[in-house]
């Protein structure tokens, strides 16, 4: 069993929790359920996730959940809704996803979560022959929609805006790690605009996470276009398909074409220090689900190989 103190640190750097419905409520239903599996970080839809509306919160249930979060020390992430398109030609699509995504940011203020998550969307064009002009026709969009919202995030305990590329079905605006630097350029790589990392989702979009090395060499080139300080988030998930397949399969951590290897060098990585693990697989939210536990337990197997590395390097300098 891992020491206390030593498990701490662990989860300090990189705390591990799942997709939590919310149910009886925040506390009585989120943060129960979060109790129960044991989670260090949590991720919650603010209302629908398949639908429009503007879901309240109140007030006094929102304060609750931030003492009560503050408490635990658990992190908390709101995923914006599934609909949400900032680069859809329909105006109703677009108009409804700037506010559904503005609604959401202000509701992570409210009930102190970190960051709100967004997928970066597509340009829905039928035509091969017009895709360059629509994709830059959507960017545009994603511009006029994210830049004015983003600047009133200029509290550093604001909530960043995490930007989670998809799997490459259909158009997409940012599929994998590659799209990153034309989206993030299209917002002026803005301080507020953070990244989540969906292993699924950059796998299926060609990311050798599957190979010795692989996952380092993408967390390497994440950090390469946005920089130091933007991958804020982490969706720990397996793959139902094969690398480059562009489809959007969880599977169970270590039941699926990615493996586990992939998330010790996620672990292992400087570059994802501080930057929680949220599982979207399934049944992760089953008090018998062994997903949670999995993570944790490859986290301190790479804790343990660190420090006897460490330890290893100081004697062979004496």
């Amino acid at each position: 069993m891992t020491p206390p103190n030593q498990a701490d640190a662990a989860a300090r750097r990189n705390p591990v929790g799942t997709h939590v419905p919310v149910g009886k409520g925040l506390v009585k239903g989120a943060l129960a359920t979060a109790d129960a599996l044991g989670c260090e970080t949590l991720q919650i839809f603010a209302g629908n996730p398949r639908g429009w509306a503007l879901s309240a919160g109140r007030p006094t249930e929102d304060a609750s959940f931030r003492t009560e979060l503050d408490k635990r020390g658990i992190r908390a992430f709101i995923h914006a809704p599934y609909l949400v398109n900032l680069g859809s030609p329909t105006p109703a699509t677009y108009e409804k996803s700037v506010a559904v995504v503005a609604h959401n940011l202000a509701r992570a203020a409210a009930i102190g979560a970190e960051g709100v998550v967004v997928h970066t969307g597509s340009f829905v064009d039928p035509d091969p022959a017009s895709s360059a002009e629509r994709h830059a026709a959507a960017l545009a969009q994603v511009r006029e929609a994210l830049l004015p919202l983003l600047e009133t995030l200029e509290d550093d305990a604001a909530p960043w805006l995490l930007l989670e590329p998809t799997a490459g079905q259909g158009r997409s605006l940012c599929a994998g790690v590659e799209d990153l630097s034309a989206y993030l350029g299209a917002l002026d790589f803005h301080p507020k605009a953070g990244i989540c990392l969906d292993t699924c989702h950059v796998f299926a979009a060609g990311a050798p996470l599957d190979e010795p090395g692989g996952t380092t060499s993408t967390v390497d080139r994440i950090l390469e276009i946005g920089g130091p300080d933007r991958l804020r988030l982490i969706h720990a998930n397996d793959s139902m398909d094969v690398r480059g397949a562009f489809k959007d399969r969880h599977q169970k951590i270590g039941q699926g074409e990615i493996g586990t290897d992939a998330f010790r060098e996620l672990f292992a990585h400087p570059g994802t220090d501080g930057v929680p693990l949220v599982l979207e697989t399934p049944g992760s939210r089953d008090e018998a689900d062994p997903d949670i536990a999995l993570l944790k337990q490859l986290r301190a197997e790479v804790r343990a190989e660190v420090r006897a590395e460490v330890r290893a390097e100081v004697r062979a300098e004496v």
